[in-house]
């Protein structure tokens, strides 16, 4: 199971952000809209000295050593980079499956998202999908509670905001690979 931790939308704060990258994640995605480009260089910077192991992504912004994470309607991709893109409909697939990172959303009702998939549809849409491809993470409303429900062989695993940030980051993660086993 890959569990990626996104960033809070508050701006760069190493003294909340270092729980979170040292719970147990796979991947750490920045996503700070308020942060100009030297700001994010710098966080992420900063997340990868602090966590070696954890793969960095940031949004919008093609930085060293990181992923790049590209919203809706960008695009212009640079070559050589690590790819993840958001997923909102079934139709946008043909575009994002050469990305090595697709996170489907939102899975469950989200604040300010979209209509939410659902399990039904998420698992429709998984099972028309080749076996190989790019990862997949679910994202949207998933706390560990709901994690055993989305399980499928093609789905590899959970991208989260609020569940990484509110409370305990290590028990949320210690719940989230307990839920998937």
């Amino acid at each position: 199971m890959h569990l990626l931790a996104i960033s809070p939308g508050e701006g760069f704060d190493p003294i909340r952000w270092a729980p979170v990258l040292e719970s147990g994640i796979d991947g750490f995605l920045i996503r700070e809209p308020g942060l100009g480009p030297e700001a994010l260089r710098q966080a992420a910077t900063w997340c990868r000295q602090q966590a070696p192991g954890v793969k960095v992504w940031v949004r919008g912004l093609a930085v060293a050593g990181c992923g790049l994470h590209l919203p809706e309607g960008e695009g212009g991709v640079p070559r050589g980079l690590a790819l993840s893109r958001p997923l909102h409909d079934e139709g946008g697939w043909a575009d994002r499956s050469q990305a090595q990172q697709v996170l489907v959303s939102p899975i469950f009702p989200t604040p300010g998202k979209g209509p939410a998939w659902g399990i039904p549809r998420l698992h429709r849409f998984l099972g028309a999908l080749p076996a190989e491809g790019p990862r997949l993470l679910a994202l949207g409303g998933v706390t560990p509670g709901l994690a055993r429900g989305l399980r499928h062989p093609r789905l590899d695993g959970i991208a989260a905001i609020r569940a990484f940030w509110a409370g305990d980051p290590q028990a949320t993660v210690a719940a989230f690979r307990a839920a998937w086993v």
